[in-house]
């Protein structure tokens, strides 16, 4: 037996190499290359610098404006002007300029674009969201993504990997945004530094597809190199809807396979789970939280931008109002996912309610525009990130939660979990 992990499978057969281990350095052909309206700009730059003669495959290179996307000033126009030049010059397939646009780890699989069994880096650190569909993707920097650009192959130094073996199934309410602030709460935000975290147990089937990329987006919260998930029915179904006839190319572990820790986690034990200021380990469930009351809400993201994310900030908002003195911005990661919010009546049911909506952008995530915070203020959100400054004034404050607590938080002016108003 080859004692390798799921994530070490995959590194292997682009290396060419029969069998890598923890701790090895490879060379390793990629399938797809990601870049952003902030990232490529630098990337470009770098390519320009060691005069390199094009890309290598025009087909494997995703360009997605899509952080300051509309425009919000000439600095992010000139910056998109940048990625819109350089994808025209190199016949780039895969540009998604604005009315195409997305947020890019939402947009990606829905164009069928990562598929099981694919290596791909991204100069954005939630690249890690593929191993939702059981790649093995992972952020890099902008000059790695210049390099992968230019030549088709990057350098990784092999992962160890931590295995988190998930039982029972969530309540209703509980999200997959849930489990991954459970995991990072009881880790820390570098309990899996530059570790796979690979996912596996008779939990995942309960799982849905927008759950599992929400649990493999955030593991770059806890320092991992990538997050991981066994691809089951539910995840070729996805792909087959959004990739058809696309290779899909399946690795599982070794039953020998080394992992530096195992953890069991009982998903039917979890409840609602709020991230307090300012990292995404401090995490505290409903018993511990008081009165917190808030100015704004964000529902969206790569994190929880989805159609799943959508249908349930509607079911708790509709028919009820944002509470006075509150804020509630809500972004559809895709036009798709607009667009199917809008048949569904959802983006109704918000707007009712009080809410704005937004075009696709991650916008206020980290500090951009659409919902910035005033000196002081306090925001439920549910994107990834609550650092010091994330999302405005450094005095600011960023509460970390599903699209449940989120709406339910809207509701009643204060961080709440949708049993107090349901």
């Amino acid at each position: 037996m080859s004692k390798m992990t799921m994530s070490q499978k995959i590194l292997a057969a682009h290396a060419g190499l029969d069998f890598v281990s923890a701790g090895q350095l490879i060379e390793a052909d990629l399938d797809l290359v990601l870049g952003n309206d902030i990232t490529s700009p630098v990337a470009i730059k770098e390519m320009d610098k060691f005069k390199s003669e094009g890309v290598f495959n025009k087909d494997k290179i995703a360009l997605v404006p899509d952080h300051f996307v509309p425009n919000k000033d000439i600095k992010s126009a000139e910056n998109c002007k940048c990625v819109r030049e350089f994808a025209r010059k190199n016949s780039i397939t895969n540009y998604f300029e604005v009315g195409q646009m997305g947020i890019e780890h939402a947009l990606l699989p829905e164009k069928g674009l990562t598929v099981a069994g694919d290596l791909i880096i991204g100069a954005d650190s939630h690249t890690c969201t593929y191993g939702a569909l059981g790649a093995f993707s992972t952020g890099v920097g902008s000059t790695d993504m210049a390099a992968g650009m230019a030549t088709g192959k990057a350098w990784f130094k092999v992962p160890s990997a931590i295995k988190f073996n998930l039982t029972g199934k969530l309540s209703e309410y509980v999200s997959g945004k849930d489990v991954i602030l459970h995991i990072i709460g009881m880790i820390g935000v570098d309990g899996a530094l530059y570790k796979s975290m690979e996912f596996t147990g008779e939990g995942v089937s309960s799982l849905s597809m927008d759950d599992r990329f929400t649990i493999a987006n955030m593991a770059i919260e806890a320092g991992g190199k990538n997050g991981i998930f066994p691809v089951d029915e539910k995840a070729i179904a996805y792909m087959e809807e959004h990739a058809p006839g696309k290779e899909i190319k399946v690795f599982e572990a070794d039953e020998d396979a080394e992992y530096d820790e195992e953890y069991t986690i009982n998903l039917s034990e979890l409840t609602p789970t709020v991230a307090f200021p300012h990292l995404p380990e401090n995490t505290h469930t409903f018993d511990e939280i008081d009165n917190i009351k808030i100015d704004q809400v964000v529902i969206g993201s790569c994190t929880n931008g989805r159609i799943d994310d959508m249908r349930c900030a509607a079911k708790i908002l509709k028919g009820r109002k944002v509470a006075d003195g509150v804020r509630c911005i809500v972004i559809p990661a895709t036009q798709k996912i607009y667009m199917q919010s809008m048949e569904e009546g959802l983006l109704k049911t918000f707007i009712e309610a009080g809410a704005v909506v937004s075009t696709p952008t991650c916008g206020p995530c980290l500090g951009g525009y659409m919902g910035i915070l005033a000196s002081g203020e306090r925001c439920v959100s549910t994107t990834n990130r609550n650092f010091v400054g994330r999302m405005g004034a450094t005095d600011s404050e960023i509460y970390l939660a599903s699209p449940a607590v989120a709406a339910s938080s809207a509701v009643t002016g204060k961080i709440s979990q949708p049993s107090e108003i349901m």
